[in-house]
C-alpha cells in the first residue's frame, strides 16, 4: 500500500513519521485507524502486516512513530521525553485527520493511548498487551521471578549498553522467527525514554474513571513475558470487559508468526461496533 499524501494526517512528515496504508479503491469505511508502538520500537512494527491488512479490508490504516523514534523528531532529546510529550504527539496524529480514529496502541503504546482516553473519547480502542493502568511494577516484579536472565537484559537497554538479538526474540517471540527477520526487527529497535518508563512505573498512571465511554478491545498473549496474561486481565477487569488472549504467543502480537489470528479478532470487534 503506498503512501497517499491527500489521504495522510496534515502532520509535516519530518516532524513526526507517518505510516500509511490505504484501501486500493480509496477509503470504503469512514473511520481511520490510528496504531501507537511499543517502547524501543517505532512505527515499523505495524508495516510488517498490520496496515496492509487493515487496508485491504477498507480501512485508512497510519502508524505513528513517537517522538524520538524512527524518523520522528526529538532524537536528541529522547530521555527528556514524557509520556505526556506521547500522547500530544497521538492528539496531533489524530487531529489531522479527516474524522476521529480508532486508537490501537501496543505495550507502551497501550499505556498512551489509555492516557489519551483520559482527555476524549475515542469511536473504540484496541490495547494490545498494554502496559496496566496499575503500572510497570507488576510486570518488572513478574519478569524477575520468571525471566531474570531477560530483565537482565532490559536493564542494560535501559543503561544504554544494548542487548543481544537472543534477548529480542525472548521478549517479542513464542513463535518461530527467521534470523533474517529477527535480525531486521534488532537492527530497527532503539533505546526508550528513562523518563517514560519512569512515567509508566509510578509517576503518570491512567485515571480509569476518565476512561468509560470509549469501547474498548484487550488482548493478550498467553506466552507473553513482559506483560503476562494475568495483568492483561487485570486491565479488562479495570474496564469492566473481558481480556481475549491468544494461545501459544509472545508480546509482539503483530509480528509473530500468527499474526492474523489477532488481526481478525480487532477487525471482528470494529465490525461489530459498526465502524
Amino acid at each position: 500500500m503506498k503512501y497517499d499524501p491527500d489521504a495522510a494526517p496534515s502532520t509535516p512528515r519530518e516532524q513526526l513519521e507517518i505510516l500509511s496504508a490505504l484501501p486500493p479503491a480509496r477509503i470504503t469505511r469512514t473511520t481511520p485507524l490510528l496504531f501507537v508502538h511499543g517502547a524501543y520500537s517505532a512505527a515499523w512494527c505495524w508495516q510488517e502486516h498490520f496496515l496492509a491488512f487493515f487496508a485491504a479490508a477498507g480501512f485508512a490504516s497510519y502508524a505513528i512513530s513517537l517522538s524520538g523514534h524512527g524518523k520522528s523528531r526529538g532524537r536528541k532529546i529522547l530521555d527528556q521525553l514524557s509520556i505526556d510529550d506521547y500522547v500530544r504527539d497521538v492528539e496531533e496524529a489524530a487531529a489531522g485527520l479527516r474524522v476521529p480514529p480508532v486508537l490501537i496502541g501496543h505495550s507502551m503504546g497501550g499505556f498512551v493511548v489509555q492516557k489519551v482516553l483520559e482527555r476524549r473519547i475515542a469511536p473504540a480502542a484496541v490495547l494490545m498487551c498494554s502496559v496496566p493502568p496499575q503500572g510497570l511494577m507488576a510486570s518488572a516484579v513478574g519478569l524477575m521471578f520468571s525471566k531474570p536472565g531477560l530483565m537482565s537484559e532490559l536493564g542494560s537497554v535501559m543503561s544504554g549498553s544494548g542487548a543481544s538479538r537472543k534477548a529480542l526474540k525472548s521478549a517479542l517471540f513464542a513463535q518461530p522467527v527467521s534470523d533474517e527477520d529477527l535480525n531486521r526487527y534488532f537492527q530497527m529497535s532503539q533505546l526508550e525514554s528513562h523518563r517514560a518508563l519512569w512515567d509508566m512505573a509510578m509517576f503518570n498512571l491512567p485515571q480509569t474513571h476518565r476512561i468509560k465511554k470509549t469501547p474498548l478491545k484487550i488482548i493478550g498473549a498467553q506466552r507473553d513475558h513482559l506483560i503476562a496474561p494475568s495483568l492483561v486481565e487485570m486491565t479488562a477487569r479495570n474496564y469492566g470487559t473481558e481480556a481475549e488472549i491468544f494461545a501459544d504467543m509472545g508480546h509482539g502480537l503483530m509480528l509473530e508468526r500468527d499474526w492474523k489470528k489477532p488481526a481478525q479478532s480487532i477487525l471482528d470487534f470494529l465490525t461489530a461496533k459498526g465502524l
